[in-house]
Order: structure tokens, then sequence, then C-alpha cells
């Protein structure tokens, strides 16, 4: 099974994605996601086993009873790799980020008990809006120059979410395997 462990973003924040891809489109062409499928992740498992998936299961369990629920705030928008070379369009976190950088640490520390690789890339708490093909560099500019200081919304952060994640032509399909509760 493909998975990831995240959590899915609330209706105020898919409104603010829906807003920007309006004011985007056509200048900036690429894969939006879908509203319904906008998520934070923690870490990209990619194929896992069974065996695997039990283990990942544990290491949630332990890491949920080890953190409280807490407030993030969701603001700017930025790129991924950079303005240069932009391939993914991203809302950030402002308000809550260390704590969500914290979670991600833990997360990726508990899993590399049971041999799950840590990323090699820095943690960057984001929601991905859009896998992008092409653009016009002055519009990119534009939206991330205007949506800089904005605060799209405020959100608790109060679970955790495995994920597992078909591939299908029309893009992914999530389906939630369990969630966690944030205890500590």
């Amino acid at each position: 099974m493909r998975a990831f462990i995240g959590f899915f973003t609330t209706r105020r924040v898919q409104e603010a994605a829906e807003r920007i891809r309006r004011e985007a489109t056509p200048k900036l062409n690429g894969k939006w996601v879908e509203p319904h499928n906008l998520h934070l992740t923690f870490q990209f498992l990619g194929e896992v086993s069974r065996p695997q998936l039990i283990d990942v299961i544990k290491a949630l369990q332990e890491v949920a009873r080890s953190f409280a629920p807490f407030t993030i705030t969701y603001k700017g928008l930025g790129v991924f790799p950079d303005a240069r070379k932009a391939r993914v369009l991203w809302m950030g976190v402002s308000k809550g980020a260390n704590r969500l950088k914290a979670l991600a640490k833990e997360i990726e520390r508990k899993n590399a008990r049971y041999g799950i690789k840590p990323s090699s890339k820095a943690f960057v708490p984001h929601v991905t809006l859009c896998r992008l093909k092409s653009y016009d560099r002055k519009t990119l500019n534009h939206l991330m120059t205007k949506y800089r200081s904005v605060e799209f919304a405020e959100e608790e952060v109060n679970k955790l979410a495995l994920v597992s994640s078909t591939l299908t032509a029309v893009g992914p399909v999530y389906s939630i395997v369990e969630e966690f509760y944030l205890e500590g």
C-alpha cells in the first residue's frame, strides 16, 4: 500500500485555495489539488508492507499520546524548489509551524525504529495547491507578493491520519486507514 502520514484541511482552507486557483488560471498551468484532497503531509511513506503498516500504527499511537492539540494559522504562498524553477505552489503555515516541525520530527524518529527512512529534505509545513507545468512568472510573483502576509485560516490540529494513496489517471484517491487523536 502506498501511504503517507498527515491531516486534511478544513473548508476555510479549501475555499481560500479555490479563490487562488480562480485568480491564477489560466496564467498558472498544472495539476491543481482537488479541494477535498488538500492536506499537510508529515511523512511520505511510499509503499509499505502489512507488517510495516502495523509498526507505523504503533508509532503513531505513541506520537499521538505525547502531543497535545494545538492551533495553526495558514499564511502566505510559496513555491518549491524556488521562484525561478517553481514546480509546486503551496500555502504556508505561520503560527504553529514549530509545533508541526516537532511533530514531523517525532513521527520520523519513531518510524525510523521500524526501518522507515526519514526524508532527506527539511520539513516545511505547507499544503500543496498545484503541481505547476508552466506559468507566467509575473503572475506567480504577483500572487506570492499579494498573499505574502494574508492569513487564510486558523485550525486546530487535533489528530494525525495514516492515509493510503492510490494513483489513478484522474489523480490520487486518498483513504484514511486510521486516525490518531492527540492526547498529550
